[in-house]
């Protein structure tokens, strides 16, 4: 009855049930030829180096050799017992991992600016506002409802009812009169 049962069973399966049952060594052999090439690259793959990878992979099958009295085909075939304990080992060699230090991270720059900057901006800010105090009010209008508003030139010819070639004209004009309102306080 049971050798319908053996015959349906893969030979790796096959093989797994001698070394648990008889300690064959050929058999064994043969699992470890089949088994080592694609559990190094599962765990190469999982993120262990060369050298690491080879290193599990012994301890994987060194621990099939050991469990192979707790094997059960009717539970699992081989290949599937077999990566259970390579899946169990990776994640025990990932928790084992040191995790980064804080002098080991980098150190993140803050996007803030320090309070230079925001003192050079300030001071940048009340000298464009005195510049545009200085110039001619329908210019400063024109400048403000085109940048500070970000009202586009056609729409502002149509709320004021002024030309578009007027509207160009005060704001070139009045951005002219900045530049060189500005050029003065510039180092």
């Amino acid at each position: 009855m049971d050798e319908p049962v053996i015959q349906a069973l893969s030979s790796q399966t096959c093989d797994l049930i001698a070394v648990r049952d008889q300690r064959d060594r050929a058999a064994f052999g043969r699992l470890f030829d089949h088994f080592a090439p694609r559990l190094k690259a599962m765990m190469v793959k999982g993120g262990l180096r060369d050298g690491s990878a080879e290193d599990a992979v012994q301890d994987v099958m060194l621990a099939v050799w050991h469990k192979a009295a707790q094997f059960d085909p009717h539970r699992a075939d081989a290949a599937g017992w077999i990566y259970g304990i390579a899946r169990n080992r990776r994640i025990d060699l990932a928790r084992r991992r040191p995790l980064a230090q804080p002098e080991d991270l980098p150190e993140i720059e803050s996007d803030a600016p320090d309070p230079a900057q925001i003192l050079a901006l300030q001071q940048e800010a009340s000298h464009l506002v005195a510049a545009l105090c200085r110039l001619a009010p329908e210019q400063a209008e024109a400048l403000r409802a085109a940048y500070f508003d970000d009202i586009p030139h056609s729409r502002i010819s149509e709320m004021t009812g002024l030309p578009l070639g007027t509207i160009k004209s005060r704001i070139r004009l009045g951005l002219e009169r900045l530049r060189h309102e500005l050029r003065k306080i510039a180092p």
